[in-house]
């Protein structure tokens, strides 16, 4: 039935949250945790705009779509995960609430954009360049290399979009943090929040929720960590209310 939307290689997973689905594909660098748990983070109007940078296959637009009436735009610079993330937009019956557009972030925002969003998400790139060998397809390579753009990219072109008082929420890895929190600061975004991710207890943080307030006043807030798994490696009551609950925020 859903054949209209794929194609060759890809599959429709189910995203656990008001029946929603997404196309994905092995070839591809396919969504994870990390972007489930920032939908889940990031402070969202009510209404307005909201800008998603390096979208990939639409699953963040997606997400939010379930806590917000604002609408929704998703970039994303490679052709094929902009064209995928269109047809699950397509898929999902959201093409009056979602819009994905095939665009290079760094030459953002265009004419009449600038300080005309609400509200800023991104998963960007993990990796920086080292020029050491990439052992990965182009796909995956640049969803999880800084090739098609870089952290102080990310941080600048979110800045430029977001109004005074609009605020940035971003997922990372730790090591970064003190890279994220100085570019926030460097581009006129005063990190308010911070909440990291550990896979159990007693093992260190592989993820960071940060978030940030466009022309804010100094004032950070440490939040409780977030434990993924249990001592029987089930995961914690909080993620599975993420996951199939309807908790609206972390």
């Amino acid at each position: 039935m859903n054949q209209e939307f794929t194609e060759p290689g890809e599959r429709i997973d189910d995203l656990l949250t008001n029946n929603l689905k997404i196309i994905q594909s092995r070839e591809v660098f396919s969504f994870s945790m990390d972007a489930v748990l920032l939908a889940r983070f990031a402070s969202i109007p009510p209404q307005g705009r909201i800008m998603d940078l390096c979208t990939g296959n639409g699953v963040i637009p997606l997400l939010l779509s379930t806590r917000t009436r604002a609408a929704i735009e998703g970039v994303e610079i490679q052709e094929r995960l902009a064209s995928m993330a269109r047809r699950s937009v397509a898929l999902n019956q959201m093409e009056e609430r979602i819009t994905i557009r095939e665009q290079d972030l760094k030459e953002m925002p265009l004419a009449g954009e600038h300080g005309s969003y609400d509200a800023v998400t991104v998963n960007p790139p993990y990796a920086q360049m080292t020029g050491s060998d990439i052992k990965l397809n182009m796909h995956q390579a640049m969803a999880r290399h800084e090739i098609g753009c870089t952290l102080e990219d990310v941080v600048r072109t979110a800045s430029q979009l977001l109004r005074t008082g609009g605020k940035l929420a971003m997922v990372h890895r730790p090591h970064r943090l003190v890279d994220i929190l100085s570019l926030m600061r460097t581009y006129g975004v005063e990190p308010k929040r911070v909440r990291y991710v550990h896979p159990r207890a007693h093992m260190e943080a592989n993820m960071v929720l940060v978030e940030g307030l466009r022309a804010g006043k100094p004032e950070l807030r440490i939040l409780p960590p977030l434990i993924v798994y249990n001592e029987n490696n089930e995961y914690v009551p909080e993620i599975m209310d993420i996951y199939y609950g309807q908790k609206e925020s972390l």
